[in-house]
């Protein structure tokens, strides 16, 4: 591992509101090239990364939920997670064009684009220094990306969830709408849920405070935000079972 590297494996989860501009839909390639130096970079440090992928860029479930909706709920749900997918490829061949090499997995077996998720062959190819890319959530409906990704950060046995967002961590109301709101530095899994506080849902929460999965809140937008989060330098908010000492950076 490289010697600047604090974590030795992560988990980077991504929404699919990073592969397009703010406000936008769809895939911005652009977008998608920024984020892959970033990861890139970190990679180099010697971490191993895997990466679950939001798909809300393309389509949302909870569009097709309305009560006269003619599309059932489980099938909104699957065209999501189809759309994780699509995002997955995009990354693939972003990151590969910047050298790395890659694996995309599916919870939904589709051999014709990509592996099948099995959880060992996942290890193995981090183990190789492949960043591996799982799309598809967990295969299953009404679960979000936010709890695959806490259920994958387990089986995989990485030592941090880190979530991007689009701004600067977990903030005591959504800044977009409240200027004053206040940006939260350290937190525990408790207040997270006690306070309602829009991190990631109750479900992947209660994953990772039940089985001690640190969680690390930071802004992908700020270049060289990945990488000083593998270094373990404080950026964002950090969600642990007791709060931590400050760290010098």
């Amino acid at each position: 591992m490289g010697a600047d590297a604090k974590f030795k494996r992560i988990l980077l989860k991504l929404s699919g509101d990073s592969f397009s501009p703010s406000g936008e839909r769809g895939i911005s390639m652009d977008e998608v090239v920024h984020i892959s130096g970033q990861v890139h970079e970190a990679q180099r440090l010697g971490c191993q990364i895997a990466v679950v992928i939001g798909g809300g860029n393309i389509l949302r479930g909870s569009q097709f939920t309305a009560e006269n909706s003619v599309v059932h709920e489980a099938t909104a749900h699957y065209m999501g997670m189809l759309a994780t997918v699509i995002n997955g490829l995009a990354l693939q061949d972003a990151l590969e064009a910047c050298g790395c090499d890659t694996r995309l997995m599916s919870a939904i077996k589709m051999d014709g684009v990509c592996e099948p998720y099995i959880r060992r062959r996942a290890q193995r190819h981090l183990e190789k220094g492949r960043i591996v890319i799982l799309g598809a959530g967990t295969g299953g409906p009404f679960v979000t990306t936010d709890t695959a990704a806490a259920l994958r950060s387990m089986e995989l046995s990485v030592d941090i969830l880190m979530k991007a967002t689009r701004v600067d961590g977990v903030y005591s109301e959504d800044p977009e709408k409240n200027p004053h709101a206040v940006l939260y530095t350290e937190l525990e899994y408790t207040e997270v849920i006690e306070q309602g506080l829009r991190v990631m849902d109750s479900t992947a929460i209660s994953h990772c405070m039940e089985h001690d999965m640190p969680i690390m809140v930071f802004n992908f937008r700020k270049d060289g935000n990945i990488l000083r989060a593998v270094r373990g330098e404080r950026v964002g908010t950090i969600i642990t079972t007791k709060k931590v000492p400050p760290r010098d950076n």
